[in-house]
């Protein structure tokens, strides 16, 4: 019975993980560019009293083996990088990547992070930057006498500048792959940054190589399914219950062992 409740007791911890990333899931729903989460499990050790294959009392060999589980464990998060929706935003420096791809973005500590947030803007210099205000890697300045700014599906950023006939280009934004992008580490702040089983970031120029085209004026949704995310939690919520069920079944258990001397 002890060893029904510690069992029970780790699918409670569980269920409680298992909450824990779908209401961030939930949280983010209007996230730019966010990408749910699965929290995922594994089975912990077995403790075996049989041996499949081992002689039996008259000699025979036993088909199957005697054990008992001891229960679950947290094994990891999966991420799921399908596109979100594109939402129309008709802000030209509002980039949304149909397809896959990362943008790059330099934090304040010069390293490099990636993102699928294209909500950009212009900073006192003219350099594309996040919200966060961490410059997108190109370099990318627009000339503050600019007009007309239009951002290419090939990343060519360009723009019209009194005095000149033709679109000035002013930088060409590039997207990145991962060998695995579900290696990446994430920072929070719609940001990613490299671990060790995502291999090392590919450049290539948006719309080549397998990557997504950039399309202006729009930004990807949340990929977040709300009624997916109601259907796990009724789930996770009803597999708490059971093995809270489980660990009072045990306690009764143990309490008529507890009266049988009486």
């Amino acid at each position: 019975m002890l060893r029904a409740m510690m069992s029970a007791g780790t699918g409670m911890v569980a269920q409680q993980i298992n909450l824990d990333t779908i209401a961030n899931n939930l949280a983010n729903v209007n996230t730019t560019g966010f990408k749910g989460q699965r929290a995922e499990f594994t089975d912990l050790m077995y403790q075996t009293y049989r041996a499949s294959g081992s002689a039996g009392a008259g000699g025979q060999s036993q088909p199957v083996a005697m054990q008992v589980g001891l229960g679950s464990q947290f094994a990891s998060t999966a991420t799921n990088f399908t596109n979100g929706g594109m939402q129309q935003t008709n802000n030209v420096l509002d980039l949304a990547v149909s397809g896959e791809g990362f943008f790059e973005v330099e934090l304040a500590d010069g390293t490099k992070a990636y993102t699928r947030d294209g909500s950009f803007k212009k900073d006192s210099e003219g350099n594309l930057v996040t919200s966060q205000g961490f410059k997108v890697t190109g370099p990318i300045q627009i000339d503050s006498r600019a007009t007309a700014v239009t951002v290419m599906p090939d990343g060519t950023v360009n723009a019209v500048i009194p005095g000149s006939n033709d679109a000035v280009t002013q930088g060409n934004i590039r997207l990145y792959m991962f060998p695995n992008a579900s290696g990446l580490t994430r920072l929070g702040g719609n940001l990613y940054v490299p671990g060790g089983a995502s291999g090392d970031a590919a450049e290539v120029t948006p719309g080549t190589e397998g990557s997504g085209s950039i399309q202006s004026g729009a930004l990807e949704s949340s990929n977040v399914q709300v009624v997916e995310e109601m259907v796990r939690m009724i789930t996770a919520q009803r597999a708490y219950e059971i093995n809270s069920k489980a660990i009072q079944t045990a306690d009764d258990m143990l309490q008529l062992l507890n009266q049988l001397k009486r």
